[in-house]
């Protein structure tokens, strides 16, 4: 079941809003949900983290306190890895859209097959990111990591250190070229490869600085000095060019 937030100050868009998803879960059976509604960002906030987060987002961004920006940003200060849509009556925010990695970026009044369309891919986002992932061989086994928990992975020494959400993961002693051990990671556009033995997923990562990586728990992961500048370039076109949308 999806777990779905409406955060607007204006109340009467805020019913608009609740009835359009209800509309569109009664339409689509095979997705059920249940929504929750928040008039201000402080308190969705709370809601988020004492409830362990949303799947999805639907957030206004011209609100007083908090913009809807601004809770994004906490949410990913959270991370929880919900997807957000914005809705907004202004253009000027779409740039804003992308640091906190927004899935769609949508105008006031939304046309409703248009909003249907972008909750489709929300959805099909949703649960692909729920069930793809890779089999690593480990010490203790074989072990299966869901590629939205990978922030990033590296060679170390003879095996891959896979650095996830939930903690880190060693592969078994590698034989083949650090590219080759890591290809499905590669096969999915998250995934970058950053010199000869560094893989990044650009999911987890809130924005470029110089040389370093800024990801969303807060860490700083140096970049090659060679692949530093094409890296920032990837990392843009894969938001601004929304690549990560179907």
């Amino acid at each position: 079941m999806l777990r779905i937030a409406i955060c607007d100050d204006e109340e009467n868009q805020l019913r608009k809003t609740a009835a359009l998803l209800e509309d569109y879960l009664r339409i689509r059976p095979e997705c059920s949900g249940q929504v929750e509604t928040f008039l201000a960002g402080e308190t969705l906030l709370k809601r988020a983290e004492a409830a362990g987060g949303f799947d999805l987002y639907i957030l206004d961004i011209l609100m007083p306190d908090l913009s809807g920006i601004d809770v994004g940003r906490k949410l990913r200060q959270l991370e929880n890895g919900g997807e957000i849509i914005y809705l907004t009556t202004s253009n000027d925010f779409a740039a804003d859209s992308y640091e906190v990695q927004a899935f769609f970026y949508l105008l006031k009044p939304v046309e409703t097959g248009k909003f249907f369309h972008v909750l489709d891919g929300a959805v099909e986002r949703l649960d692909r990111r729920r069930s793809e992932g890779v089999v690593v061989s480990t010490a203790a086994g074989p072990r299966r990591l869901l590629l939205e928990r990978i922030r990033y992975a590296e060679r170390v020494g003879h095996f891959v250190r896979y650095y996830c959400t939930d903690g880190t993961v060693d592969s078994q002693s590698i034989r083949a070229p650090f590219k080759e051990a890591v290809a499905l990671l590669l096969a999915d556009r998250r995934f970058y490869l950053c010199g000869a033995s560094f893989v990044l997923n650009f999911q987890h990562v809130t924005g470029v600085q110089g040389q370093m990586a800024l990801l969303d728990d807060g860490q700083a992961v140096a970049l090659p000095r060679s692949a530093a500048a094409e890296f920032k370039k990837a990392w843009g076109n894969y938001w601004l060019g929304k690549e990560h949308l179907p």
